[in-house]
């Protein structure tokens, strides 16, 4: 990246080299912002940071009071330094007068205006490269050769010559290098300093959104404030580029969105044989509606963005296996699996587990509860599915000692088992069972609940708990001793069970 030139940096230019010498004062160490010209009689108003170039000659030649009062008066405004035609040194007043006036005056005795025009070059050079830069990055967007936001932080880190990342809301990495990103607020731009570095953030925002949803840094040297300008100002193309995408792939997730949810509208409809039409248009959404279908409904809050987070609902059934068919409806999402054959009661059951393992890993993406319905055939069988699938979400939003996971067939015993529970006689019966654990709201009993809605199994008490197995392995045994029974026994399960519900009702 050019840096923006000083006095010194002119005067070894070979435009100015041997040609232009220090009569007085001592050269300015700040980066020169401009070349003017400037008459004799002329009395300019600002020019901070500037060079000014005299033209045209003093009258009574450079020992006149005149040159005194022209540095005074290039002092005042903020120049740099005065270039004047000749070489002749200065009297020793107007010497101490530059000085004292933190000004230097330099002279010439080649043409003026080719000396100005040589170093107005030198001083646009940092911006007609920041012009080229912008233009670069501008003309690969326009003509479709940066496509994607991978291309595009690609594209800034080779012309900044810096790394470049995009971050997603919370500041995690999305594309690009790990960073140790700024304070990530809501100012447009944000410049932090980091040992050597400096950190430049610009956020990309959705047309009409408040909080932005993702941020573009690039951490260039500190010690460069023309690198700092150029990130700044490709930071500002590359995210104007961003919001355009983003924008365009909200606009087609909601529209794929609408065609899906209404889609599943017709079919829940159906209640004979579907029409032509109707297969047609799930065939090609790659929806079977013949052979057996499992259904699975996941509630969620209301401010979940369902529509934007539905491939990760999708990618997570696939990482735990299951192949679903996944809609974006109401608050949450519905789905099912389909068979060509009914399922077996035990394929049912390790179908209910792998959803399971997948309604755990949906609660890493939002909080959400989810239900399963039983297995039932033919178009008419998705609906009849998802209705089961929805009645066991809404009880499983209250059952967080069932990790917000509930099977129709669990649920139906669960329903079974309150019924038994709520009698005047089996409360004090039951808490007179459990007694031997201690609290009724203490670990054990909590243990001995989630264990027994498990269907005993060590893995998912552990999930649902939130400890290790080997703790849920440790209580159980303790339960078992402490209760004098046996876990293995079916029907002592089923007394404990009632005895948990009873309590936890109580």
């Amino acid at each position: 990246m050019t840096t923006a030139p000083t006095v010194a940096t002119l005067l070894r230019s070979p435009a100015w080299r041997d040609r232009v010498r220090v009569l007085a004062g001592s050269v300015p160490r700040e980066a020169v912002r401009g070349v003017r010209l400037l008459s004799p009689d002329e009395h300019p108003a600002d020019a901070a940071g500037q060079v000014l170039v005299l033209v045209g000659a003093l009258r009574d030649g450079p020992a006149s009071w005149r040159v005194d009062a022209l540095l005074r008066r290039a002092a005042d405004a903020g120049a740099l330094a005065v270039l004047l035609g000749g070489e002749a040194d200065l009297a020793p007043p107007t010497r101490l007068l530059c000085s004292r006036l933190s000004v230097c005056a330099l002279g010439t005795s080649a043409p003026v205006l080719a000396l100005a025009a040589e170093a107005a070059v030198q001083v646009a050079e940092p911006e007609v490269a920041r012009a080229r830069a912008l233009l670069r990055v501008q003309t690969a967007l326009a003509e479709g050769r940066v496509a994607t936001p991978e291309g595009l932080v690609g594209l800034l880190t080779d012309v900044l010559d810096a790394p470049v990342s995009l971050l997603d809301a919370a500041g995690g990495p999305l594309t690009g290098p790990p960073v140790d990103p700024p304070r990530l607020t809501e100012p447009v731009l944000q410049v932090e300093t980091a040992d050597a570095t400096t950190s430049v953030a610009r956020p990309v925002l959705l047309p009409g959104a408040r909080a932005s949803q993702r941020w573009l840094v690039a951490r260039v040297p500190a010690s460069s404030p023309e690198a700092v300008v150029l990130a700044t100002t490709l930071l500002a193309a590359g995210a104007a580029a961003l919001s355009g995408w983003l924008a365009t792939q909200r606009l087609g997730l909601e529209r794929d969105a609408r065609s899906r949810a209404g889609l599943l509208a017709d079919v829940l409809r159906v209640s004979g044989e579907p029409s032509a039409e109707l297969r047609r248009r799930s065939s090609t959404a790659g929806w079977s509606l013949e052979g057996w279908h499992v259904g699975v409904r996941v509630g969620t809050v209301a401010s979940v963005d369902t529509a934007g987070l539905r491939d990760d609902v999708v990618r997570t059934f696939a990482d735990a296996g299951v192949d679903a068919v996944v809609v974006e409806h109401g608050d949450g999402w519905s789905g099912w699996t389909t068979t060509t054959r009914e399922p077996t009661a035990e394929q049912v059951r390790a179908l209910a587990d792998v959803l399971r393992r997948a309604h755990r890993g949906l609660q890493g993406l939002t909080r959400c509860w989810t239900g399963v319905g039983r297995p039932h055939p033919g178009p008419a069988g998705i609906s009849r599915t998802l209705e089961e699938a929805a009645d066991a979400a809404r009880l499983a939003a209250g059952r967080p000692e069932q990790g917000h996971f509930l099977h129709v067939d669990q649920l139906g015993m669960a329903q079974t088992l309150l019924a038994w529970t709520r009698t005047s006689t089996f409360e004090p019966a039951a808490r007179g069972l459990l007694a031997p654990l201690g609290d009724p709201d203490g670990d054990l009993v909590r243990t001995l609940a989630v264990f027994l809605d498990a269907e005993s199994s060590l893995t998912e008490t552990a999930a649902v708990l939130g400890i290790h197995r080997n703790t849920v392995a440790a209580r159980v045994a303790r339960i078992a001793s402490l209760l004098a029974v046996d876990l293995t026994d079916r029907d002592q399960r089923l007394a404990l069970h009632l005895a948990c519900r009873a309590v936890a009702l109580g």
